[in-house]
Protein backbone atom coordinates (compact mmCIF):
# COMPACT_ATOMS: atom_id res chain seq x y z
CA UNK A 1 0.00 0.00 0.00
CA UNK A 2 1.40 3.38 -0.94
CA UNK A 3 1.94 5.92 1.81
CA UNK A 4 0.72 9.33 0.67
CA UNK A 5 1.27 12.39 2.83
CA UNK A 6 -0.97 15.08 4.20
CA UNK A 7 -0.63 18.44 2.43
CA UNK A 8 2.12 20.55 3.93
CA UNK A 9 1.36 24.00 5.34
CA UNK A 10 -2.41 23.39 5.12
CA UNK A 11 -4.97 22.83 7.82
CA UNK A 12 -7.83 20.41 7.15
CA UNK A 13 -11.27 22.00 7.33
CA UNK A 14 -12.67 18.83 8.95
CA UNK A 15 -11.18 15.84 10.76
CA UNK A 16 -13.42 12.99 11.88
CA UNK A 17 -12.91 9.36 12.90
CA UNK A 18 -14.77 6.62 11.05
CA UNK A 19 -16.83 4.58 13.52
CA UNK A 20 -18.47 1.14 13.51
CA UNK A 21 -21.90 2.72 12.94
CA UNK A 22 -20.60 4.15 9.64
CA UNK A 23 -19.62 0.74 8.26
CA UNK A 24 -21.39 -1.00 5.39
CA UNK A 25 -21.90 -4.76 4.99
CA UNK A 26 -18.75 -4.96 2.85
CA UNK A 27 -16.56 -3.95 5.79
CA UNK A 28 -15.68 -0.43 4.65
CA UNK A 29 -17.28 2.92 5.43
CA UNK A 30 -20.44 3.93 3.53
CA UNK A 31 -19.69 6.18 0.56
CA UNK A 32 -22.60 8.40 1.58
CA UNK A 33 -20.95 9.02 4.95
CA UNK A 34 -17.84 10.29 3.18
CA UNK A 35 -19.94 12.28 0.69
CA UNK A 36 -21.70 14.13 3.51
CA UNK A 37 -18.41 15.20 5.07
CA UNK A 38 -17.05 16.22 1.65
CA UNK A 39 -20.09 18.47 1.16
CA UNK A 40 -19.69 20.01 4.61
CA UNK A 41 -15.94 20.51 4.04
CA UNK A 42 -16.53 22.12 0.63
CA UNK A 43 -19.09 24.50 2.07
CA UNK A 44 -16.66 25.92 4.64
CA UNK A 45 -14.43 27.91 2.24
CA UNK A 46 -17.55 28.77 0.19
CA UNK A 47 -19.26 30.25 3.26
CA UNK A 48 -16.11 32.19 4.17
CA UNK A 49 -15.79 33.60 0.64
CA UNK A 50 -19.48 34.52 0.31
CA UNK A 51 -19.75 35.75 3.91
CA UNK A 52 -23.29 34.40 3.91
CA UNK A 53 -25.36 31.36 3.05
CA UNK A 54 -24.62 29.00 0.18
CA UNK A 55 -26.34 25.95 -1.24
CA UNK A 56 -24.81 22.97 -2.97
CA UNK A 57 -25.72 23.23 -6.65
CA UNK A 58 -23.82 20.30 -8.12
CA UNK A 59 -21.32 17.58 -7.51
CA UNK A 60 -19.17 18.00 -10.60
CA UNK A 61 -16.95 15.02 -9.89
CA UNK A 62 -16.50 12.52 -7.11
CA UNK A 63 -13.95 9.73 -7.06
CA UNK A 64 -13.51 7.14 -4.35
CA UNK A 65 -9.85 6.19 -4.76
CA UNK A 66 -9.40 3.87 -1.76
CA UNK A 67 -11.74 2.51 0.92
CA UNK A 68 -12.06 4.02 4.38
CA UNK A 69 -12.23 1.66 7.36
CA UNK A 70 -13.38 1.82 10.98
CA UNK A 71 -10.86 3.74 13.13
CA UNK A 72 -9.42 5.66 10.16
CA UNK A 73 -9.15 9.37 10.89
CA UNK A 74 -10.23 11.29 7.81
CA UNK A 75 -8.97 14.77 7.04
CA UNK A 76 -10.77 16.89 4.43
CA UNK A 77 -8.91 19.68 2.65
CA UNK A 78 -10.95 22.16 0.63
CA UNK A 79 -9.95 24.96 -1.75
CA UNK A 80 -11.91 27.25 -4.05
CA UNK A 81 -10.72 26.53 -7.58
CA UNK A 82 -12.93 28.88 -9.62
CA UNK A 83 -15.62 31.54 -9.30
CA UNK A 84 -18.53 32.70 -11.43
CA UNK A 85 -21.05 35.50 -10.88
CA UNK A 86 -23.09 33.74 -8.20
CA UNK A 87 -21.29 30.43 -7.78
CA UNK A 88 -17.93 28.92 -7.01
CA UNK A 89 -16.30 25.54 -7.37
CA UNK A 90 -14.50 23.88 -4.49
CA UNK A 91 -12.12 20.95 -4.71
CA UNK A 92 -12.10 18.65 -1.70
CA UNK A 93 -9.39 16.05 -1.11
CA UNK A 94 -9.81 13.48 1.66
CA UNK A 95 -7.02 11.54 3.35
CA UNK A 96 -7.28 8.68 5.82
CA UNK A 97 -4.74 8.21 8.58
CA UNK A 98 -4.60 4.51 9.42
CA UNK A 99 -2.54 2.41 11.80
CA UNK A 100 -1.00 -0.61 10.08
CA UNK A 101 1.16 -2.92 12.16
CA UNK A 102 2.15 -0.09 14.48
CA UNK A 103 2.92 2.34 11.66
CA UNK A 104 0.78 5.33 10.64
CA UNK A 105 -0.17 5.29 6.98
CA UNK A 106 -1.67 8.23 5.13
CA UNK A 107 -3.84 7.33 2.15
CA UNK A 108 -5.60 9.68 -0.28
CA UNK A 109 -9.09 8.18 -0.33
CA UNK A 110 -11.39 10.63 -2.13
CA UNK A 111 -11.34 13.65 -4.45
CA UNK A 112 -14.35 15.73 -5.42
CA UNK A 113 -15.32 19.04 -7.02
CA UNK A 114 -18.57 20.69 -5.93
CA UNK A 115 -20.39 23.85 -7.01
CA UNK A 116 -21.91 26.15 -4.39
CA UNK A 117 -24.25 29.09 -5.07
CA UNK A 118 -24.50 32.19 -2.90
CA UNK A 119 -28.11 32.90 -1.91
CA UNK A 120 -29.97 35.88 -0.52
CA UNK A 121 -32.65 36.00 2.20
CA UNK A 122 -35.23 34.77 -0.34
CA UNK A 123 -33.01 31.79 -1.27
CA UNK A 124 -32.34 33.26 -4.70
CA UNK A 125 -28.86 33.35 -6.23
CA UNK A 126 -26.93 36.52 -5.45
CA UNK A 127 -23.69 37.96 -6.77
CA UNK A 128 -20.50 37.00 -4.98
CA UNK A 129 -19.15 39.87 -2.88
CA UNK A 130 -15.96 41.65 -3.97
CA UNK A 131 -12.74 40.21 -2.62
Amino acid sequence: MSNDSLPENKIPVIRVPAMHADQNSGGSIFGGWIMSYVDIAGSIPALARVRGPVVTRAVDSFEFKKPVFVDDLISCYADIISEGKTSLKVKVVVYAERMDQGEMLVIKVTEAVLTYVAIDENRRPKKLPGK
